[in-house]
Order: structure tokens, then C-alpha cells, then sequence
């Protein structure tokens, strides 16, 4: 805590004396005072980057401080203490924008732990801030809609990393989101002005992806007709991202290194070195770690990808994302769909935030598509929303139990489920179904084929 000023407001005197004290302790910069008015004052005048207050206090409550304090400066923490500890009022507490809330007495050891998580969130929002103001109009880091602790901190890393030349590989989930960070970080580095080229290394026939990486001279092959330049040149001077790179074979992998490491490569039925200067963002769904073991990933490659890891948290890791995910789908397919829908009753945004997404911000999406749609009424209420994420039992929130089997056992059956479900609500179009399912169509077919289905 050293070099944060806390100001402690509690109206009993022993007890902020003591709260002072631990707090000095500990390394924080502490002002103290048993006024409301007082604190409220003092936030105003002076650098604080914490506020303590009580909850039930003369002239101002904890309420007041908390309101006064947030239109004074909105990025100053605030921990509420109440002897009061009812839901009712943590909820309130927590609406009007504080940090967290303590119920008296006070645990110290607690204390401490809160104080520290609220700091570092202020820090993450500080600097995400200041990364904003540093980019211009198309830094896209406000497409991604997000309000978890756990997608500030990916984003922080995400827009401390763009202003590097270094490679960044981005793991996460089918469906979290990890093109748009990519997205992001071109656009918030001095290379925004150059192209961003994607390539789903899935979705390309494993004989056309060299040819699609490196273009290909006049006569290379059967129909190749004319000279064509492939990604890397289409994005020299900018960024090429690999999305689904695990599914690159081995010998493409060796000629992606030889970029990486000679920032040169030859087009197919060429011999001449053709240089480019490009920055790589991968990503992948798949345990590269494992492949690697398996023999199936280039070791020295993933070094080179992986000189700044992103992990995207799958949905079921942060719910804080939900609401606000929820509130932007909703506007969005509204607007597309001429319906006129102002809000989601609490009981859809109980059930929606206990789901557990197996697929992910897709299938978000896909859901509140499909409820806005089917709606009736100004209120997306529970009716709209499918059946299957109303069921407690459904596969996407199966408990773990003991004696279902292993786990490869329990992951291959709600695979074969869900896949059913999407299958049965496409009318059987694979395509449809493997974008409700959130992953590519390849990767369908290998599973129905897998499955025998």
C-alpha cells in the first residue's frame, strides 16, 4: 500500500484510531476523521486514492459519503463498513458504485485484502484509461463490451502489449472473443494505419495454406494462372493474425518459423526471398502445451508465438460480463428487428447469469437473438428466452458428480448433446449449427464423424 493515501471516516473514535493505525502499519498514507462532512471536504481538496467509511454516521450516512465522493472523482475506490449486514443494503451499497462492503467488526486481515483488490482495480482502470487516451479514433477496444475484473485485466494487457513489436498468442475458448482482441491491439499500435489480414488456419484446405501464407508464382501449380501474393505480403508493414494456428500441419509450421525468425519466405514455385516486415497475433483453442508433448506443435514455433501470452476467460469465468453483454445484444437485434424491447426482467437475467455458456460470447449472442425475435412484449422475460438454458439439468450446467466417469467421458457426452440440440434447432444446416456451437464448420464435421453421427 505504500505511497496510496486512504482516508478513514468512522464516527466512533477508538475504533478509527485503530483502523489508522493498521493501516499506517501496512504502509498506506492515512488522513482520519470522525466528520462525514469532514471527509467529504477533505476528497475534495486533497489526493486520495481510497475512502473507509462508515455506514451509519450523524449529519451524512456512508450513502452520502459514497454519492458525494463518487461525483467528486468517480475513479476513487470506496469500502463501506456497516453493522448492518443485510443483503438489502449490500445490495444498494454496491449499486451506488462502492468497491465492496464490510460488516462490523472489522477483520483486519480481511481489511487488508479488500483495500489491496480495490487498488488494484483502480490501477487496471487508471491505466486502461490513460491507454485510451493515448489512441486515436480507431483504437476498437470500445467494441468489446466487457464489466468484469477479469476482462479489465486481459484488456490491460492487451493495450500495455500493443505498443510492443512482440508476437502475442491469445488462448482462450471458441466464442470468447479473442478475434476482437486482437482487433483491438492492431488498432492501438503505431501499425494501425497499415493493414490487419486474417486467416482462420481451420477453415483453409491444408494444401492451399502455404500458398495462402506466402502467395504462389505464375505456373506453381494446376490453375495457378497468374502471380499471387499471399497474407504475410498482403500484410507487410501491418499485422497478420493466425487464428486456430494449433491447426497448422508441421512442415507449414517450419516455413512460418523461418518468417518469424528471417522475416523473409519464398512464394510456392518461387526461389527468390521476398521480405516483410509484419507483426504476428495468434490465436488458438487448443492445449499447445499438450500438442507439443504429443508431437504435433513445433516447440521452437510456440516459443516465437508466445512472446506475450493473452488468456481470454471463457463466459462461465466472468458473469460480471453478462449483464452489460446482455444489454448490448439486446439493443442491437432490437434495431435489426424493428421490436421495441426496453429492458430484461430480473427473473431471464437470474437465469442467463447461472448458464454456464459452453459456448461461449456466441452463444450469448445467439440466445438473446433468438429471445428477441420470438418476444411478445416490451420486457424479454423468461419466456423468450430457449428451453434448454431454463433447465437446471441442462448440459451446459451439469454439476460434477461422483462416479459419472472420467472426465474425458462427461466433456465427449455434453459435446455429443449440444451438438444434437444445435443440429435439431438449425433444421440440420451444419453451418448454422456450428456458429450457434461457436466453433468452425471443419471441426463440426470432425465431431459428428468422431461421434458417428
Amino acid at each position: 500500500m505504500d505511497k496510496h493515501t486512504i482516508l478513514v471516516i468512522e464516527d466512533d473514535e477508538p475504533q478509527l484510531k485503530s483502523l489508522a493505525g493498521f493501516l499506517e502499519n501496512v504502509g498506506a498514507n492515512v488522513i482520519a476523521t470522525t466528520s462525514s462532512i469532514k471527509g467529504i471536504s477533505i476528497a475534495n481538496e486533497q489526493l486520495v486514492d481510497l475512502v473507509i467509511t462508515d455506514y451509519k454516521m450523524p449529519t451524512k450516512s456512508g450513502m452520502d459519503v459514497l454519492r458525494e465522493i463518487k461525483k467528486i472523482n468517480p475513479e476513487i475506490s470506496v469500502i463501506v463498513m456497516t453493522a448492518y449486514g443485510d443483503i438489502e443494503t449490500a445490495v444498494q451499497i454496491m449499486k451506488e458504485g462502492a468497491s465492496d462492503y464490510l460488516t462490523k467488526p472489522i477483520d483486519l486481515d480481511n481489511l487488508e485484502i479488500v483495500i489491496r483488490k480495490a487498488l488494484e482495480r483502480k490501477r487496471l482502470v487508471s491505466e486502461n484509461r490513460e491507454l485510451r487516451e493515448r489512441l486515436q479514433d480507431r483504437y476498437r477496444f470500445d467494441e468489446i463490451i466487457y464489466g468484469s475484473p477479469e476482462m479489465e485485466e486481459v484488456l490491460n494487457i492487451a493495450g500495455r502489449a500493443a505498443f510492443s513489436k512482440a508476437s502475442i498468442l491469445i488462448c482462450g475458448e471458441s466464442g470468447t472473443g479473442k478475434e476482437l482482441i486482437a482487433r483491438a491491439v492492431h488498432y492501438a499500435s503505431p501499425r494501425k494505419d497499415s493493414p490487419l489480414v486474417s486467416v482462420n488456419c481451420a477453415a483453409l484446405n491444408e494444401n492451399l495454406l502455404e500458398s495462402e501464407f506466402f502467395g504462389h508464382e505464375k505456373g506453381a501449380f494446376t490453375g495457378a494462372d497468374r502471380q499471387r501474393k499471399g497474407r504475410f505480403e498482403q500484410a507487410d508493414g501491418g499485422t497478420i493474425f493466425l487464428d486456430e494456428v494449433g491447426e497448422i500441419s508441421l512442415s507449414t509450421q517450419l516455413k512460418l518459423l523461418r518468417v518469424l525468425q528471417e522475416k523473409e519466405f519464398e512464394r510456392v514455385g518461387g526461389n527468390q526471398a521476398v521480405r516483410v516486415d509484419v507483426r504476428v497475433i495468434a490465436a488458438t483453442n487448443s492445449n499447445l502445451d499438450k500438442m507439443i508433448s504429443d508431437g504435433k506443435f513445433r516447440q521452437d514455433l510456440y516459443y516465437r508465438l508466445n512472446v506475450i501470452s493473452i488468456r481470454v476467460p471463457p463466459l462461465r469465468e466472468r458473469k460480471g460480463d453478462i449483464p452489460p453483454l446482455v444489454s448490448f445484444f439486446v439493443t442491437k437485434f432490437a434495431s435489426e428487428n424493428d421490436k421495441d424491447i426496453e429492458n430484461v426482467s430480473k427473473e431471464a437475467m437470474d437465469i442467463m447469469l447461472k448458464y454456464n455458456y459452453p459456448g461461449n460470447v456466441r452463444e450469448l449472442e445467439n440466445i438473446i437473438q433468438r429471445s428477441v425475435v420470438m418476444a411478445r412484449g416490451k420486457i424479454l422475460t423468461t419466456d423468450d428466452l430457449p428451453l434448454y438454458i431454463k433447465d437446471t439439468k441442462s448440459e451446459g450446467n451439469l454439476p460434477i458428480e461422483k462416479g459419472i466417469g472420467s472426465l474425458d467421458e462427461a466433456v465427449e457426452e455434453l459435446e455429443r448433446n449440444l451438438i444434437s440440440e444445435a443440429l435439431k434447432q438449425s433444421g440440420g444446416n451444419q453451418s448454422k449449427a456450428a456458429k450457434m456451437l461457436g466453433i468452425g464448420e471443419r471441426n463440426l464435421r470432425y465431431k459428428l464423424k468422431k461421434y458417428g453421427k
